[in-house]
């Protein structure tokens, strides 16, 4: 199977059991930029512990470029990096109050203008708050890209641009989202769980034997069916040699 047939594969088979959201909570794009930034080295669940209180004192680009420091990094120390956390979520809205009128932009080359805004946040943030296709890239996608086999590459940029020429840019959004939730949940970076693995059967990286490779189970408590392509093809070439 080639990379492009297994990432539409992919695509597909993770529909079945994920939803296509992000797990940071948020209301509108400001919100959903502030909390990607504040999101990294930590986990979702610290974030949204410390969101609700920090946008309600600071519920717009204006208010939080204003803000003291201190008290910015009091809220949310418990996402770790807080100081360097308030200084860059800060900076932003400051940009954004200077150069977009105190809004998002919803373009990737305006947001990476932006202090502590790369490529993987600028995509989260097209895809979630925009629903602007964009594929973005974090340990979880690269890890769960090459087990794949879709990308032999470590690099975020390389990634993305190889992985968005596989799939159509409507699925995008999707693909990235799930393949995070996937990597939480089932394959893992030290003990991926292979025998739940809806992608067992094609996953170059499996390690469950193919004579025993069953769907796993779905959080609905239904077993996926799985898509048997060689073995289809085999059948089929079978068949045409027992014709001849």
């Amino acid at each position: 199977m080639r990379a492009k047939e297994r990432a539409l594969l992919a695509v597909e088979r993770l529909k079945a059991v994920y939803p296509a959201i992000s797990e940071l909570d948020h209301k509108t794009p400001f919100q959903m930029l502030v909390a990607t930034i504040l999101s990294a080295q930590t986990t979702d669940r610290s974030v949204n512990a410390v969101t609700p209180v920090l946008f309600a004192r600071y519920p717009d680009a204006a208010a939080l470029a204003h803000a003291d420091p201190r008290a910015v990094e009091a809220l949310i120390k418990p996402t770790g990096f807080f100081r360097t956390k308030a200084k860059t979520i800060i900076a932003a809205s400051a940009a954004l109050v200077e150069r977009f009128h105190g809004e998002v932009p919803p373009r990737m080359e305006d947001l990476v203008t932006l202090p502590g805004v790369g490529r993987k946040t600028a995509n989260v943030v097209l895809g979630v708050a925009f629903g602007i296709p964009g594929f973005a890239v974090d340990t979880h996608v690269t890890r769960l890209t090459r087990r794949l086999g879709l990308t032999r590459s470590t690099d975020p940029v390389k990634i993305e641009a190889e992985v968005t020429k596989l799939i159509p840019p409507p699925e995008w959004t999707g693909f990235s989202l799930r393949l995070i939730l996937h990597g939480r949940r089932v394959c893992v970076a030290r003990a991926p769980r292979c025998p739940e693995c809806v992608l067992n059967d094609f996953c170059p990286s499996s390690t469950v034997r193919p004579g025993r490779r069953r769907g796993p189970l779905t959080p609905t408590g239904t077993r996926v069916r799985l898509t048997h392509a060689r073995g289809r093809a085999a059948k089929r070439s079978g068949r045409i040699r027992a014709r001849r």
